[in-house]
């Protein structure tokens, strides 16, 4: 578990360096219109810290045998009003977030992480895989935002980037 805490930590430093100072042309861009852009993103990193990952590793944890609340990922968009958020505030608050999630990681020297708890889609979850599932997320997301990255500056760029590679 402690090897899971510590990547957890370094991907804040990941994150921090890939999405602070950019503009708000570029994290409103779109690589297409059903793509989510740069500040929905970073709401979505946010919302997940909290109401999702965090959660449910600590509900697995404390709770096991209870029904834990139904997440929307991707209804948060709207009904979190993703749109009227503040890019730099929200970035902020998920990196605060993190390290609130890393300084209460780092509390659970007894764990039980062979807790299971049954998801209603998923079947049988432990709280160690939700600790994982967790750390693939970032990496998942870490993807997402070099993509989008990319894709930004290819569509910005005076000229060819064909050089570099393809993607």
């Amino acid at each position: 578990m402690k090897q899971i805490i510590v990547k957890l930590q370094q991907n804040q430093s990941v994150f921090k360096a890939i999405l602070e100072g950019v503009t708000e042309q570029q994290y409103l861009w779109r690589p297409q219109p059903d793509k989510w852009n740069l500040l929905e993103i970073v709401c979505h990193l946010l919302d997940e810290e909290i109401l999702d990952f965090k959660y449910r590793t600590k509900h697995t944890l404390e709770h096991p045998n209870t029904q834990a609340p139904g997440i929307d990922p991707e209804g948060w968009v709207l009904k979190h009003d993703y749109a009227s958020k503040d890019y730099n505030t929200t970035l902020e608050r998920f990196l605060e977030e993190r390290t609130t999630s890393i300084a209460w990681l780092r509390t659970l020297e007894h764990a039980n992480w062979e807790n299971v708890y049954q998801h209603p889609q998923l079947g049988p979850i432990t709280a160690k895989e939700f600790l994982n599932n967790w750390l693939a997320h970032d990496y998942l997301h870490l993807r997402q935002i070099n993509r989008y990255h990319y894709l930004y500056f290819k569509a910005n760029s005076d000229t060819s980037i064909d050089y570099a590679g393809n993607w």
